[in-house]
């Protein structure tokens, strides 16, 4: 991306680290690429996902996409509301939270709410701007209400840098919108960026839109975006895409499009009118009609029923003349007011449709919604920008924000590829497969128990997209073999079209496995797992899915030959024991599925008879149950009569399963305290040093020796492991690949909350596991604190307020085989990673200076184990750390 010379100015006031000096210059690839020419429904009971494999479904986690082979969890899905109004009190709230693009996750922890926005700008809107233009504002830092905006040069920066890096991705007539764009005035431009970043399929009351600090007219803003523009003839061809028919609705631009859409044109119907309604509006109508309901679904729902059953005789029409002043329409044609008072002639076939549609526009005026096609649109533009579908609000703003902020970054070569798609058509087909892998998703996800239909559904979808997704794969291995460096291709891949059609692959054994289609099941894991460039993190899951298939089905489902079934039985476990073997030998099989993978070694050794002096031997991993230890405290119970719900039963007073428990610290001045700080009190008397870790301690020092970045409340606690993965890493974090290093503003390369970080940098990471178990870790952190310290260097999970001496302590006492398995965990899957973590991180040291370190994961009476939880004890205790549950048990109660 190019950066303009008035952000350089900044920027060196700033003393930056000497790679921001080379972003003014793009870097070519390499010739060898070639670039330049080409909610949740809990279950009967609690799944044991990582224990045991020995189900007729796979149990086990996988990458950030959290798909299994097993049965999908059930989540609440996520719904778009007709309209701003759709949300109201008795509505529950949405449970998904907005996950990070890859882009904002590499860019550092800054303030991003709407009070650190206004604020930045308020301290500029009474300076004067010498320069006007979008480069000249982010150089300058300026802004003034009402002539610029952060989002509004948020929305163009990423419209430009496309247009100029990939304009080659847009045909003609979605150019002509492009400059369409350009021409609108800035209110109109704000408008649309504000409505973008909303509820964006949603109609809004233009009365209700509290923009007037920027918009002096906000009805024509809005007008200038429902004027409907001209566009030239296309000459791009309708592309047809497997698992997809055609595109979706009204989302291919026509000969002319509009910016937004008129609610005086587009509302017609009782269903699109009354989702414009709030809560208390709609309880008036409905009682008007005599309609029943408990909220305001149920009353929509009553609504539209009523008005489909009856008709309209003896209901007295509203005339358009008599709406006119509060719709505010600019339509008064005669035919229009004759057309309405024909709808209440006596014996008219009319239902009251037409009555309540006028009705709920005279009381709501006019209405605004953003036009599918150029909303989509603008939303490939984003795709394009950000390399990812999931972008939000905050996405939009964290760019420029970090750009203007005054921070000290890593030293990186800065190369932002323009080849990530490498055509129009290429793009398209990733939109379309994003489309079929939601609808997939949405059967067996988002609707509660999936049915027979919805499974039929989803095998004809795979099989539909599985000969697609055989000719990309093998196109790629094509490029990796010829056109792409080392590890270079790693990433872009994740861009393929065959990225998703493999997860909509793995998505496909779900339904074979439930019709019981297991000879066709056990040939698709074979080919999923020949194939070694898509989904990496998959592949402990599918080679245990493939014994346990081989290990109990496939012996009924091939020819024998002669042979009898016992006979055939054995052949067959011999099969499964060589799957073990193999995915414990692949090296792109990740540690987590090591410990299932060996209990299955063990047990069909056992089972096929194989002598001892031929049988694996896992002894350099503790197969061993965490030790139990018991720490009596004094638990404080809340009286839940002075809740809001004055109904709860008595029995209620106790604490939920799995909810959070209040104790008396009785060893750090009697204060309250949370379960773990009680805990973490008891094992400091007893020599330990410790925090409060899930996951930040391990992130810290990964990013040692990798780098990494925390947020939200348990970050600080989380940073310590975080932290010493960052400075253990750090050099290798930041080692020049393609496309990972996109804007100089980054704490991390974009790969690393992706599986493709280990594969593409598999060598370095092998070689510094190596220096790690040799027992290097203190000079390699050493050598990353007095490169960084001193600036403070923004890198990913590193936690400035550790001391260095802390840091220094604790590498001492992790063995160094232990400290490698960690860190090798961590590498493999970073983001998935962080959580499960014991919640206690100790370590001690005597005079002798020999040390050693533990994790507690303390359990009060309302907790169990979680699944990911039991993963990260089976890996550290594989690789001999101490590991403890820490059960809290209550001496005594206290009423409080």
């Amino acid at each position: 991306m190019a950066i303009s010379s008035g952000e350089q100015t900044v920027l060196q006031i700033q003393k930056p680290s000497s790679h921001n000096q080379m972003s003014g210059r793009r870097i070519p690839h390499p010739p060898s690429t070639n670039f330049d020419g080409d909610f949740e429904t809990p279950a009967a009971k609690r799944l044991k996902r990582h224990e045991s494999t020995d189900s007729s479904l796979s149990r086990n986690a996988s990458d950030e996409d959290d798909i299994r082979a097993v049965s999908p969890p059930r989540q609440r899905p996520r719904e778009i509301p007709d309209s701003e109004e759709e949300s109201d009190e008795d509505e529950e709230p949405s449970l998904l939270p907005t996950r990070k693009t890859e882009l904002e996750s590499a860019l550092p922890p800054i303030k991003t709410d709407k009070e650190a926005i206004a604020e930045y700008e308020a301290t500029r809107a009474a300076e004067e701007v010498t320069s006007t233009d979008l480069h000249g504002r982010l150089g300058q830092r300026k802004w003034v209400q009402g002539k610029s905006s952060i989002y509004v040069d948020a929305f163009n920066l990423a419209l430009e840098t496309v247009l100029e890096d990939e304009g080659h991705l847009f045909d003609e007539a979605e150019t002509a919108v492009f400059e369409q764009w350009r021409k609108l005035s800035y209110e109109a431009q704000y408008l649309y960026v504000r409505l973008f970043l909303r509820k964006t399929a949603a109609w809004h009351r233009i009365s209700r839109l509290g923009y007037y600090g920027d918009i002096a007219d906000i009805p024509t803003a809005a007008a200038d975006l429902f004027e409907r523009h001209a566009l030239p003839k296309s000459s791009a061809v309708i592309q047809v895409n497997p698992g997809e028919l055609e595109p979706p609705a009204d989302t291919m631009l026509a000969n002319s499009f509009t910016f937004a859409d008129d609610s005086t044109d587009h509302i017609t119907t009782l269903e699109e009118a009354s989702s414009l309604l709030k809560l208390d509006e709609l309880k008036a109508i409905a009682k008007d009609a005599k309609v029943q309901g408990k909220n305001k679904k149920e009353l929509l729902q009553a609504f539209r029923r009523t008005s489909q059953r009856q008709s309209g005789i003896g209901w007295g029409g509203l005339k358009r003349s008599e709406t006119e002043e509060s719709i505010k329409s600019d339509v008064t044609s005669i035919d229009q007011d004759e057309a309405s008072e024909s709808d209440v002639r006596p014996g008219g076939a009319t239902n009251r449709d037409s009555h309540f549609v006028r009705k709920i526009l005279a009381d709501t005026g006019p209405c605004i919604r953003l036009s599918a096609a150029t909303l989509k649109l603008f939303e490939r533009v984003h795709l394009v920008f950000y390399r990812s579908t999931e972008w939000s609000e905050k996405s939009l703003t964290t760019i420029i924000l970090a750009r203007i902020s005054r921070r000290i970054f890593p030293e990186y070569i800065v190369s932002r590829s323009t080849n990530i798609f490498e055509s129009r058509s290429a793009l398209l087909e990733f939109e379309a497969s994003i489309r079929t892998q939601f609808r997939i998703d949405n059967i067996l996800e988002m609707n509660g128990t999936v049915t027979r239909e919805g499974l039929q559904k989803v095998k004809d979808i795979f099989e539909e997209v599985y000969p697609r997704w055989k000719v990309i794969v093998a196109e790629e291995q094509l490029k990796e073999d010829r056109v792409y460096e080392t590890g270079e291709g790693a990433y872009l891949r994740r861009f393929s079209p065959a990225w998703v059609y493999t997860r909509i692959i793995h998505k496909g054994l779900y339904p074979l496995a439930r019709f019981k289609e297991h000879k066709r099941e056990h040939q698709l894991l074979t080919e999923l797992l020949t194939q070694h460039l898509f989904h990496a993190a998959r592949r402990g899951a599918w080679y245990q899915r493939k014994a346990l298939l081989e290990e109990h089905y496939m012996w009924a489902l091939e020819p024998s030959v002669g042979q009898s079934d016992e006979a055939q039985k054995k052949h067959w476990k011999r099969v499964a024991l060589l799957t073990c073997e193999e995915g414990l030998q692949d090296k792109e099989c990740h540690l987590i599925y090591h410990y299932d993978l060996q209990k299955r070694v063990v047990k069909l050794e056992k089972a096929l008879k194989v002598p001892k002096r031929q049988q694996h031997d896992f002894g350099h991993v503790t197969l061993v149950k965490p030790f139990d230890r018991y720490v009596e405290g004094i638990r404080i119970e809340r009286d839940r009569s002075l809740s809001r719900n004055r109904n709860r039963r008595a029995s209620d007073a106790a604490p939920r399963r799995g909810g959070k428990t209040i104790w008396v610290d009785e060893r750090e001045g009697g204060g309250e305290c949370s379960v773990e700080a009680m805990c973490l009190s008891w094992y400091r008397d007893q020599g330990w040093k410790g925090y409060h870790s899930e996951g930040g301690i391990v992130r810290t020092l990964v990013s040692a020796s990798i780098s990494v970045s925390s947020a939200d409340q348990d970050i600080v606690y989380l940073s310590y492991l975080t932290k010493q993965f960052g400075h253990l890493f750090s050099d290798i974090l930041f080692t020049y690949l393609p496309n990972v290093f996109q804007t100089p503003y980054q704490t991390s390369p974009l790969d690393l909350h992706t599986d493709a970080f280990f594969p593409a940098r598999h060598s370095l990471i092998a070689h510094r596991l190596a220096a790690l178990a040799n027992g290097d870790a203190p000079a390699l952190l050493l050598a990353s604190y007095n490169l960084h310290a001193e600036n403070k260097t923004c890198i990913v999970g590193i936690d400035w307020a550790y001391t260095l001496e802390d840091l220094q302590e604790i590498v001492r006492c992790f063995r160094g085989e232990a400290l490698s398995a960690v860190c090798m965990v961590m590498a493999q899957e970073y983001a998935q990673r962080g959580g499960g973590v014991p919640d206690l991180f100790l370590w001690r040291e005597d005079e002798q200076g020999k040390g050693e370190v533990c994790f507690a994961e303390v359990k009060s009476e309302n907790d169990r184990l979680s699944d990911t939880q039991r993963l990260w004890i089976n890996v550290l205790m594989g690789a001999g750390v101490r590991v403890e549950l820490c059960n809290a048990v209550a001496r005594e109660v206290r009423r409080g």
